[in-house]
């Protein structure tokens, strides 16, 4: 073993680190303004009243006299989603906990928070993405009063941790944490869910044995446990250094949880005392931890939407990444982990195997991590090799697990699941996508088809009820890009792929869309950029085109003759209405949004 990083890892950081140099250096020159103007504070007595003015007495004297660190807590608590109810108790606590340490804390504000489990299939959905610029909006809403020494965040699920960081970094100098509140308990294993779902769209289930299966598999307070976005962005925070370690997936109202609020507030706390600030956010997140977690997204076989969520996080710093990043070290990093979709097993059980403290050990081990970042405790990622113990109501630290406790779930990085990633970019005349191949069998990896071009999920699945899909298909599905319709998930599609799959029949998907963390496996080109409606050559796609799918050599062609002659015209087919839902009120985003590519975002500008 070694802790030397693998050399192309280094390649790829410092050809990152070259192309941001410019943008990072105007970033890091905005947080040192930031910096100074938030020493210089000059807050007037009425500023100060203000924000004084609802505290307790005790909390009030101490921010006044301004001798205590002073805590913001930005949260995406609701009661509708399943991973943020937890959510509703921790003000109190964190207040309790801040106090115990000599600091004060004040709910700076709520951010939205959708849950994309409930949309999914529905016009809502359309709004999913657009989600994460507003919260990160709101997030820069909360911490514009200037009164915050500190800042706490409470979110889990798929646009909300990203959000709240590309909010976060435009404090950057301030110290910030993530708190997690953790997963629910293990329900109706997931392999049964897929089943059933697949049966109720052949018809061979009714919606009565649908929905019960739905509630025993999502069934309490807690995030999902399947190995979606809510998850990865669990796992990303942590091998960046933003959680305290081991905090990402332990169960919620539990001892040993609030016991980890506890340490993370007191962590916080000494980051941000008067005298001397130190692992602000802004030196935390920059090329290493960036890197750190493209590999961890790879590592761990996590959600295709980080491809366009960690593009965006990374420009929120200045930093410049694209997806021939990701395709490069995918190429060397491990598949070390099988978590459904691409494992029978559920998150709780994969933390059971060592969780993060071995996924981040074993990585470390084998060079394929960069060890010496800054997180939240200081330098070296080493510490969160740790996992946590409760002792006398406290938490300690012990030395993490060297070895796997269930090899099925979590291999060594040296013996490995896969020996590349669990992505590939394909790239070809129709245009430029991800595919998530660590669900994909090797016999799949391979799809050559006609395409039967549609432009609504809805009708896809239509056709599939009415037998027509029962062939060898590439369905193309139309204008579902960020400038579209805000590119909606179209998970929604997998159940009756699936189950054409299953029949025997070559069967694949090609789409400006996404098809989230719960990406199974159908081989799947999601996210093709440039999107139909923005001149894109998926456009040009017609009925009866042969499409080649190919992972191994990641190339996406149609080998129609002429294809690269066909002229690209505008259609309306492409553009759905947006009356309903508030849609309409979205409608700039649509048309200043950025491509899949750099984050489908209205911060940033394509390559």
């Amino acid at each position: 073993m070694t802790n030397m990083t693998h050399k192309k890892i280094i390649e790829i950081t410092k050809k990152i680190a070259d192309r941001s140099q410019a943008s990072r250096t105007d970033y890091l020159d905005m947080i040192e303004e930031a910096q100074t103007a938030h020493s210089a504070k000059g807050l007037s007595a009425g500023n100060v009243a203000h924000a004084t003015a609802a505290c307790p007495v005790g909390d009030k004297k101490s921010m006044i006299a301004g001798d205590w660190a002073h805590l913001a807590i930005i949260t995406a608590y609701n009661d509708m989603l399943s991973a943020h109810q937890p959510y509703e108790r921790y003000p109190n606590l964190i207040r309790g906990f801040a106090r115990e340490f000599n600091a004060t804390t004040q709910v700076a504000s709520g951010v939205p928070a959708m849950c994309d489990g409930v949309t999914q299939g529905q016009p809502g959905m359309e709004l999913s993405l657009f989600s994460r610029d507003v919260i990160a909006m709101s997030t820069a809403v909360a911490l514009s009063h200037n009164t915050f020494d500190a800042a706490i965040y409470l979110g889990i699920c798929d646009k909300i941790v990203p959000g709240l960081l590309m909010g976060a970094l435009q404090f950057g100098h301030l110290p910030s944490i993530f708190i997690p509140s953790g997963p629910m308990p293990s329900g109706l294993p997931n392999e049964e869910k897929s089943r059933v779902r697949k049966a109720y769209a052949r018809g061979e289930a009714s919606r009565e044995e649908l929905l019960e299966t739905e509630m025993k598999s999502y069934h309490s307070a807690g995030t999902c446990t399947f190995y979606g976005t809510a998850n990865s962005n669990q796992m990303l925070m942590e091998i960046m250094g933003l959680h305290v370690p081991g905090a990402a997936f332990v169960p919620p109202e539990t001892d040993i949880r609030d016991a980890l609020t506890r340490e993370a507030v007191k962590q916080l706390v000494e980051n941000a005392q008067k005298t001397q600030t130190k692992n602000r956010i802004a030196d935390i997140v920059n090329e290493k931890s960036i890197v750190n977690a493209m590999i961890g997204l790879l590592a761990t076989g996590g959600s295709t939407n980080h491809t366009i969520h960690l593009p965006a996080i990374a420009r929120a710093a200045g930093i410049l990444i694209n997806w021939d990043d990701f395709d490069e070290l995918s190429q060397i990093i491990p598949l070390i982990c099988k978590i459904y979709p691409n494992g029978k097993a559920d998150i709780n059980q994969f933390h059971a195997a060592g969780g993060m403290s071995y996924v981040i050990r074993t990585l470390i081990d084998n060079g394929y991590l960069h060890e010496d970042v800054k997180t939240i405790l200081g330098d070296g990622l080493e510490a969160f090799a740790s996992e946590p113990v409760l002792k006398n109501n406290e938490i300690k630290w012990r030395i993490g697990p060297t070895t796997s406790g269930d090899a099925n779930i979590i291999s060594d990085a040296r013996t490995p699941f896969s020996k590349n990633g669990g992505f590939r970019v394909v790239t070809g005349n129709i245009g430029r996508g991800i595919i998530k191949i660590s669900a994909v069998k090797p016999d799949h990896y391979l799809i050559t088809a006609p395409a039967h071009v549609f432009y609504d999920q809805n009708d896809v699945v239509a056709a599939f009820e009415n037998g027509e899909l029962e062939k060898d298909v590439m369905i193309i599905l139309l204008g579902q890009g960020p400038k579209s319709n805000g590119m909606p998930e179209l998970h929604k599609l997998t159940p009756p792929l699936s189950a054409l799959l299953e029949k025997g029949f070559n069967v694949g998907l090609v789409t400006d869309g996404r098809m989230s963390g719960a990406s199974g496996a159908v081989p799947a080109a999601i996210q093709i950029t440039p999107e139909a409606s923005d001149n894109g050559f998926l456009g040009l796609v017609k009925d009866g085109d042969m499409i080649c799918l190919d992972c191994n050599n990641a190339t996406l062609t149609n080998l129609a003759d002429d294809f690269t002659s066909r002229e690209i015209k505008s259609t309306d087919k492409t553009k759905t209405s947006h009356k309903t839902m508030g849609r309409n009120l979205f409608s700039t985003f649509r048309e200043t949004v950025s491509g899949a590519e750099t984050g489908g975002s209205i911060f940033f500008e394509d390559m």
